[in-house]
C-alpha cells in the first residue's frame, strides 16, 4: 500500500485530481515503479466531425491529450454544382432557371435546370468536417492516414486557431500537396463572378426539388482555400516513418504503421502504459503496389477504430481492371476516344501498369495514352522515387536498377504522355483516337469538363468510372443527354466486409467502434447481411455531429520513486515471497511524468525576539498512521473475548463475514474481510478495550 501527503494524478482538462490513491509497487533493473489505482476513473471520449465513412475526420480525448484522426474533405457536395468550362459552352449558358412552381421563389440567377435535376450555378463548394461540436482550437496533434484523407487539413489548421502539429509520412504530404495544389488550380484558373447564397435559406432550401432539399449543412459549405493556406498548413506537418514512435507531451505515445492501401499510408496505434486504441483507416490485403499492411501491431487493443472500408464491397478489383482493359480496347478498335476521370495519384498507378501488360497483346501499340494534370510530372516521379514506401517486388527493381513502375517506360517510348493542361503542347501534339487520363473525377470542374463537351455527343467514344467516390449517374446528370456510352469499374482495393471480419478475428480487440453506415446493410441490398459488420460485442457505430464515451475506463497510472525515496524503505514480509512497505511522500507531477519525492523538512525558524503570528509557523507534517495487514480468525477471537470476561456472544455468518453481538455489553462487532467495525454506544473503555483485542491479530505495517 501507498501512502501521500499529497496527490495530483494526471492534470488534464478533462481530468481531477485524486486526494488518495491505493496502488502496488514494483522493482525491475533498479528502477521502481509505482502503479496506481485512481479513485477517480477517467473516461475516453470521440467525437464523430464527418459523415462520410472513407473521408473521416474524428477527435479523441485520450488522457490528457486532444488528438485529431484525419480531416477528410467531403467532395460529394460538388455534385450540386454545375461544371466549370475552360472555354465557354454555349450549351451551360443556355440552361434555363429555377422557379419554384408556384412561382413565389424565384433562383433563375442561382440555380438552373438540367434533364430534370437543379444545378447551384457557382464556385463549387466542399462540406467540411463539423466545427461547432468542440473547439478545434485546443488539438494537439492532427494524425493523416493518407494523402485522400487530408483535403480538409488548410481550414482546420488555418481557420480555428489551431497551434498543434500534424504528423504524417513524406509520401502522404508530398502526394497530398499534389492533389491540393491540383484542387486550387482547377478552382483558380476557372472563376466565378457570381456567388450564390441565397438558396442556401433554410426556409427557400426545404421548397427545392431534391437532391439540393436534403443537403447536409449547406450554410457550412465553403470554396476551395488559397495555394498560400496550403502551404501554411502543410508547413506544420513533422514527418514520420512506419513505426517510429513519438511521444505526446508524456502523456501517450503515437506510431504509424503501413496500411497497404497507397504510398505511404498508415494505420495509427495510439497507446499510454496501460492503454492501446488502434485507428485503423483505408487499408488493403491486396497485394498492389504499397508495403504490405501491418496486422501484428493492431493485436491486443482496448478500443479499435475502424474507418475508410470498401465503397464497393460487392465490385472485386481484379474484375473490375478486367472490364476496364476490355472496355477501352473495344471502344479504341472502333474508332472512339475513352474518357479516364481519375485522380492525379493513387488507382492510376495500377491503370497504367495494367495498360502496359495489356496494350501490345490488345494491339493497342499506336493508341496514344494522354495523361493531364496540372501535377501530371510531379506524380508520376513522385511514384518512382518513394523506392522504401513500395511493395518488395517494386523496391528490388530500384536496386537493379530499374524504374519500379512501368509507366517509367511507357512515357520512354512515347506511349503516355503527360502535359498540365489542354493547353500549349498539347493542343498541337493531339491526335485520336486515343485514351485521356484526367480530372477531377467529379465531372465538375478541371480538364475532364472540356472532354465531356467535346466527345459527349458521340456515341462512339466512351467513359470509364474507376474511381468510388462519386455516384456516376449523379457525376454525369449536368451532361445530359448523352450520346456517349458510359461504363462504371470502380477500383476500391480497400478492406470489404468479409477481409475486415477475419482481421478483427485475428487482432482481437476489446471493442470496436466504425461509422453507423457499417452496422447495418445498404438501403438498395437490404437482405445482404454479409454486407455488415457482425461482431461480438456488437460494434459502438457514429455518425456525424455524434459523441461517444468509449467503453472502457482508466485505472492505473505509473509512477517512478526517487532512488533516495526507494532507499528508505523498509519492506515487510506479510505472506512468504509478498513484502510491503508504507510510503510517505509528495506526488510531483510534470508533463505527465509522476514522481515521488521526499517530504520536504520545515525549514529552520530563525531566532527573533518577536514573536511569529500563527499563519507563519512552519506546517506541521504528521507522521502517518500504520496501515494494517491480516485476517482475525473467528474461534481465536472468541477466545480472547472469554478470557477478558465476554461471554455472551452471539454468532451470526453474512455475506462478507460475520457479526458478533456481545448481548450483556449491547455492542456489536462486524468481522468482515476488507474491515473490522465496532459498534458500541457511549462506552469508550469498552471499545478501546475491544479495539486492542483486534489488533493482537493483525500486522502492523
Amino acid at each position: 500500500m501507498v501512502q501521500f501527503l499529497s496527490t495530483s494524478v494526471g492534470g488534464g482538462k478533462d481530468e481531477q485530481p485524486t486526494e488518495t490513491v491505493e496502488g502496488c509497487g514494483d522493482t525491475k533493473g533498479g528502477l521502481c515503479l509505482i502503479y496506481l489505482s485512481a479513485v477517480i476513473c477517467i473516461k475516453m471520449k470521440l467525437y464523430c466531425l464527418s459523415g462520410h465513412p472513407t473521408l473521416p475526420c474524428n477527435v479523441l480525448k485520450f488522457k490528457s491529450t486532444t488528438i485529431m484522426l484525419d480531416c477528410g474533405l467531403d467532395t460529394t457536395s460538388v455534385l450540386n454544382f454545375l461544371p466549370l468550362p475552360l472555354v465557354h459552352s454555349s450549351r451551360l449558358s443556355k440552361l434555363p432557371g429555377w422557379v419554384s412552381k408556384d412561382g413565389t421563389v424565384n433562383l433563375e440567377k442561382e440555380l438552373k435546370e438540367c434533364a430534370g435535376r437543379v444545378f447551384v450555378d457557382s464556385q463549387p463548394e466542399f462540406c467540411l468536417p463539423e466545427r461547432e461540436l468542440l473547439d478545434l482550437s485546443t488539438i494537439d496533434v492532427i494524425l493523416i492516414s493518407n494523402y485522400h484523407c487530408m483535403m480538409a487539413l488548410p481550414y482546420i489548421t488555418e481557420h480555428t486557431g489551431f497551434t498543434g502539429t500534424v504528423y504524417a509520412t513524406e509520401p502522404t504530404l508530398q502526394i497530398g500537396r499534389l492533389l491540393m495544389e491540383e484542387l486550387v488550380n482547377f478552382m483558380e484558373r476557372v472563376p466565378k463572378a457570381q456567388s450564390a447564397t441565397c438558396w442556401k435559406n433554410k426556409e427557400i432550401q426545404r421548397m427545392l426539388p431534391g437532391p439540393l432539399k436534403d443537403a447536409v449543412d449547406v450554410w457550412t459549405w465553403k470554396r476551395s482555400y488559397s495555394m498560400q493556406e496550403v502551404n501554411s498548413a502543410l508547413s506544420k506537418v513533422q514527418l514520420v516513418g512506419y513505426s517510429q514512435k513519438v511521444e505526446l507531451f508524456g502523456a501517450v505515445q503515437i506510431s504509424p504503421l503501413s496500411s497497404g492501401y497507397s504510398l505511404g499510408s498508415s494505420n495509427w496505434i495510439i497507446q499510454s502504459h496501460h492503454e492501446k486504441v488502434s485507428y485503423v483507416s483505408g487499408s488493403s490485403l491486396l497485394t498492389t503496389h504499397p508495403q504490405p499492411m501491418d496486422q501484428s501491431s493492431l493485436k491486443n487493443s482496448d478500443v479499435l477504430i475502424l474507418t475508410g472500408l470498401t465503397q464497393m464491397p460487392t465490385a472485386n478489383p481484379d474484375g473490375m481492371l478486367g472490364e476496364f482493359c476490355s472496355n477501352l480496347a473495344m471502344t479504341i478498335r472502333a474508332g472512339g476516344n475513352v474518357l479516364v476521370p481519375c485522380y492525379s495519384s493513387g488507382v492510376i498507378y495500377d491503370l497504367l501498369e495494367c495498360l502496359y501488360q495489356f496494350i501490345e497483346s490488345a494491339s493497342l501499340g499506336t493508341t496514344p495514352f494522354y495523361f493531364i494534370s496540372p501535377v501530371a510530372n510531379s506524380s508520376l516521379e513522385f511514384s518512382q522515387i518513394f523506392a522504401e514506401w513500395l511493395c518488395h517486388n517494386k523496391q528490388t527493381k530500384v536496386y537493379l536498377p530499374e524504374p519500379p513502375f512501368p509507366h517509367a517506360e511507357l512515357i520512354q517510348t512515347n506511349k503516355l504522355k503527360h502535359y498540365p493542361s489542354i493547353h500549349g503542347d498539347f493542343s498541337s501534339e493531339f491526335r485520336q483516337p486515343c485514351v485521356v487520363f484526367t480530372g477531377h473525377p467529379s465531372l465538375r470542374f478541371g480538364d475532364v469538363v472540356h472532354f465531356m463537351e467535346l466527345w459527349g455527343k458521340s456515341s462512339l467514344n466512351t467513359i470509364i468510372f474507376t474511381e468510388p467516390d462519386f455516384s456516376y449517374l449523379d457525376a454525369l446528370a449536368p451532361y445530359q443527354p448523352l450520346a456517349m456510352k458510359c461504363v462504371y469499374c470502380p477500383i476500391d482495393t480497400r478492406l470489404n466486409f468479409h477481409q475486415v471480419s477475419k482481421l478483427l478475428k485475428e487482432v482481437q480487440p476489446l471493442h470496436v467502434v466504425c461509422p453507423e453506415q457499417y452496422t447495418q446493410p445498404p438501403l438498395t441490398q437490404a437482405h445482404r447481411s454479409d454486407l455488415m459488420l457482425e461482431l461480438q460485442p456488437p460494434p459502438m457505430p457514429y455518425r456525424r455531429c455524434s459523441v461517444l464515451n468509449l467503453p472502457f475506463r482508466r485505472r492505473y497510472e505509473r509512477v517512478y520513486i526517487l532512488p533516495e525515496l526507494a532507499n528508505s524503505l523498509v519492506p515487510s514480509e506479510i505472506k512468504p515471497g509478498i513484502s510491503v512497505a508504507t510510503v510517505s511522500a509528495v506526488l510531483h507531477s510534470k508533463d505527465n511524468k509522476h514522481t515521488l519525492q521526499s517530504v520536504p523538512k520545515p525549514p529552520p525558524v530563525p531566532p527573533s525576539k518577536k514573536r511569529k503570528r500563527v499563519i507563519e509557523e512552519p506546517p506541521v507534517v504528521l507522521a502517518p498512521k500504520p496501515l494494517l495487514s491480516g485476517a482475525v480468525p473467528l474461534e481465536a477471537f472468541l477466545a480472547t473475548l472469554q478470557k477478558h470476561g465476554i461471554t455472551e456472544v452471539k454468532v451470526e455468518e453474512t455475506a462478507d463475514g460475520h457479526i458478533l453481538h456481545l448481548q450483556a455489553e449491547d455492542t456489536l462487532i462486524q468481522l468482515e474481510e476488507d474491515g473490522t467495525h465496532i459498534v458500541c454506544d457511549n462506552n469508550e473503555p469498552l471499545r478501546t478495550t475491544l479495539r486492542d483485542l483486534v489488533l493482537r491479530f493483525l500486522q502492523k505495517l
